[in-house]
């Protein structure tokens, strides 16, 4: 169903693409949009080791393509440092490919965006954050991206790099 990696050297361990997850701030969520064209969005996201976390509004047209169409990607650009000299970019990336919904049960959308609150506003009290959700949650939905499929990708020169680090 999923292709394979055509370039496996450069793949990353499922070690690897959970750290870039982790560690990522905003990926591209996309999903086919109306009329088929392909429907990219620049989003935040939680990602907790197994699912991955969007927050939205409870109308517009992301919801709109979900509900024709659950099957979704999502990519995470960890690194894309250019280099001139070589005319390329050493870049790491991850896509996670499943289906994502709506989470409608009320304790597992305050999880989730705690989650998602947690992730950005470290520093916050749980009373802080409490407070931020309490104010944003009648409009609030949450997604939720069960993964079915997952691969991380380097630049050779990173895996090569990694490689002679390690010996």
């Amino acid at each position: 169903m999923f292709r394979e990696m055509r370039r496996k050297r450069q793949a990353l361990s499922m070690e690897e693409i959970s750290s870039v997850l982790y560690r990522g701030t905003s990926g591209v969520l996309a999903l086919s949009g109306d009329d088929n064209y392909p429907y990219a969005v620049p989003i935040s996201y939680v990602y907790d080791g197994e699912k991955i976390y969007f927050h939205c509004a409870k109308s517009g047209h992301k919801l709109d393509v979900i509900q024709e169409n659950e099957k979704v990607s999502f990519c995470v650009i960890d690194q894309d440092k250019i280099v001139p000299d070589e005319y390329t970019s050493y870049f790491r990336s991850v896509i996670a490919f499943g289906r994502v919904e709506v989470i409608e049960d009320e304790k597992e959308k305050r999880t989730a965006i705690e989650k998602l609150a947690i992730k950005y506003a470290p520093k916050d009290t749980a009373i802080g954050r409490k407070n931020a959700i309490d104010r944003e949650w009648t409009p609030l939905c949450m997604l939720k991206m069960s993964i079915e499929h997952i691969t991380g990708k380097e630049a050779i020169e990173l895996t090569k790099e990694r490689i002679k680090s390690s010996n």
